[in-house]
């Protein structure tokens, strides 16, 4: 019998507890004396010779078959020092996850700090801002440090032929993605507001042999680590594109009606899509797995938005209803309050949004309720003659992510600031901003830096009136703010 021997000293141990006691030392002995004989002759029975060296008297010690089974001595420089194998705990883990989340918390604020001293309450006032952040009740009071920009410094990025229809920013703020009715998507380098790449679209009829959309682009999402880019368009196709190098990965299919609503879930690569065929499905982009279906709307679905819990938010467009979908607990909340088809919907925080009807009206919501907390009719002023008078419908809504700013935009030629007030208790107009066309997709940097609107001559949805006037084009608003001043956060209920 021969014995087993391993660099580890706890392996040994758990190969010998299995050995009879009399066979461990009369195995050892025998090994040694065969090591005694290779060292001695300078080759081993392997035909592998060595050099021989005189050993030192403090390593020529006997070894008693009393004493503890151990692995032979030798000199520290030949011995070999690996470390146990070690499985980590789940507590252990958690431990050391949360150690480092509170380093990276410290790191970034003391590059923030510019090199002043930074001690754990700074600390303690993220972590204070992350939970609130959570909970949907972080509200930063920034709408009374904006100022309204002047007409020079709003950039006009022109590229699509036909009126813009969707666009999202890059976490970074450095890039702009954005869609058309040409089917076109490209993407755009703020700073130079030049074309980084185009994905041409394709002419009706050779979607087999075209890489790219042959039908208008309604929607799209950006993952939040930049990576993916997905795109919905009127032929109820869903496509996956490496957002680096605009590769086509996959497309998705099962709606049966127009894509109307694309979100990423934050921190994850879940992807949630609305369509005019009433559902919401659910897909895992990592796997290009669907993952389920969910239905409730009496109408077409007319946008969706998510941030990082496991729920979305749907306008139903004529059915009047606003939803908020838990797709753990495979249930739903309802809201009414505007009396027109709802077109567009955007979370605030993980418990406040805000929607845009054609019946011109912009509403705030609270999850926890089911009316609106404030409405505004007519946000945009109406059109036509006296006493056929319209009011412009609201066709896009952006928020500055847990802050009190949001913005809608319209038919008016304008975009729309407003401010929700402390805790979210109403909606005041703040200022608003000329833009020619119709304003069919706004978004707030994540930095709020600036606002970029997508307008165009026609509505998103249809040709029901034409601005002839208007550019087709991707207008920057840079959000300018007063002298610096210590930003007051406030927790809403």
């Amino acid at each position: 019998m021969q014995i087993l021997r391993s660099r580890g000293s706890s392996s040994t141990t758990a190969v010998l507890q299995y050995m009879d006691p009399g066979v461990i030392v009369s195995v050892f002995h025998k090994q040694l004396r065969k090591f005694d004989a290779e060292y001695t002759s300078g080759e081993s029975d392997t035909g592998v010779k060595f050099k021989i060296k005189k050993p030192n008297s403090r390593y020529n010690e006997e070894i008693s078959s009393e004493s503890e089974t151990e692995s032979p001595i030798v000199p520290k420089k030949r011995q070999v020092k690996e470390k146990d194998d070690y499985d980590e705990t789940p507590q252990e883990k958690k431990l050391r996850l949360a150690k480092l989340y509170l380093n990276q918390l410290k790191e970034e604020e003391e590059g923030k700090a510019e090199g002043e001293s930074f001690e754990a309450d700074l600390i303690a006032g993220r972590l204070k801002d992350d939970v609130l952040d959570q909970k949907g009740k972080l509200q930063r009071l920034i709408a009374k440090d904006l100022l309204p920009p002047d007409a020079s410094e709003i950039r006009l990025l022109r590229g699509h032929k036909l009126p813009i229809t969707c666009l999202v920013i890059s976490p970074d703020d450095k890039c702009i993605f954005s869609a058309a009715k040409d089917c076109s998507i490209i993407k755009w380098d703020v700073e130079s507001g030049k074309k980084l790449w185009v994905i041409p679209g394709g002419r009706k009829g050779t979607q087999d042999r075209h890489v790219g959309h042959t039908a208008h682009v309604l929607c799209m999402s950006l993952s939040s680590d930049g990576k993916y880019l997905a795109t919905g368009d009127m032929n109820k196709l869903i496509m996956i594109w490496e957002a680096e190098s605009r590769k086509h990965l996959y497309t998705f299919t099962g709606h049966k009606g127009p894509i109307s609503g694309l979100s990423f879930r934050k921190g994850t690569h879940d992807l949630y899509s609305a369509s005019h065929d009433r559902s919401v499905k659910v897909w895992n982009v990592d796997e290009n797995a669907y993952v389920e279906t969910l239905f409730g709307h009496q109408d077409a679905i007319m946008g969706l938005d998510c941030l990082s819990r496991e729920r979305c938010v749907t306008a139903g467009g004529r059915d009047h209803t606003v939803r908020v979908w838990k797709i753990m607990e495979e249930s739903q909340l309802v809201f009414h309050g505007h009396e027109g088809s709802i077109d567009c919907i955007q979370l605030i925080n993980e418990e406040h949004m805000i929607t845009g009807a054609d019946d011109g009206s912009v509403c705030l919501w609270s999850v926890n309720k089911k009316k609106p907390l404030s409405v505004v009719k007519q946000a945009h002023g109406c059109h036509g003659d006296a006493g056929l008078k319209q009011p412009h419908w609201v066709a896009a809504v952006a928020a500055l992510h847990s802050t009190d700013v949001v913005a809608s935009g319209s038919s008016n030629s304008q975009v729309q600031l407003w401010t929700c007030g402390a805790r979210y208790r109403g909606l005041e107009p703040l200022f608003s901003v000329p833009v020619v066309g119709f304003v069919n997709s706004l978004k707030f940097s994540h930095a709020g830096h600036f606002l970029v609107a997508g307008v165009g001559q026609e509505h998103r949805l249809g040709r029901w009136w034409r601005q002839k006037e208007a550019r087709n084009g991707i207008y920057i608003i840079p959000l300018k703010r007063k002298p610096p001043s210590q930003d007051e956060v406030q927790p809403s209920e």
